[in-house]
């Protein structure tokens, strides 16, 4: 378990975004009713003077256990949270929901690219 101190950093192992974080877990301090379903490394929001507005860095895969962060490119969250290595490697068992999702989204990024 991960205690409440500010001089933590959050990294996550694919992209390398780095941030300090005040908490880790399902309910984040000062806020009323929230509870996250997941475990997730938290800030507070360094945009807003509103003790109860958080933002979500990253979790751990569930799989792996690699930190990485929310971005689309690190992470999917399908009731669990899954690093993009361990969605790749088992595509064929998630939803052909989520694989079609995937494929659109790698379609959209390569024609950006050229």
């Amino acid at each position: 378990k991960y205690k409440r101190s500010p001089s933590e950093i959050f990294t996550c192992q694919l992209c390398g975004l780095s941030s300090p974080f005040t908490y880790y877990g399902q309910k984040p301090p000062n806020t009323r009713a929230i509870v996250l379903l997941e475990e997730c490394f938290v800030t507070k929001d360094p945009f807003s003077p509103d003790k109860e507005k958080f933002l979500v860095l990253g979790s751990t895969c569930s799989m792996c256990s690699s930190c990485v962060c929310v971005g689309s490119d690190c992470s999917l969250f399908y009731t669990k949270r899954f690093c993009m290595q361990c969605v790749n490697k088992y595509l064929d068992q998630f939803p052909h929901q989520i694989q079609a999702e995937l494929a659109k989204k790698r379609q959209s990024s390569k024609t950006a690219v050229s």
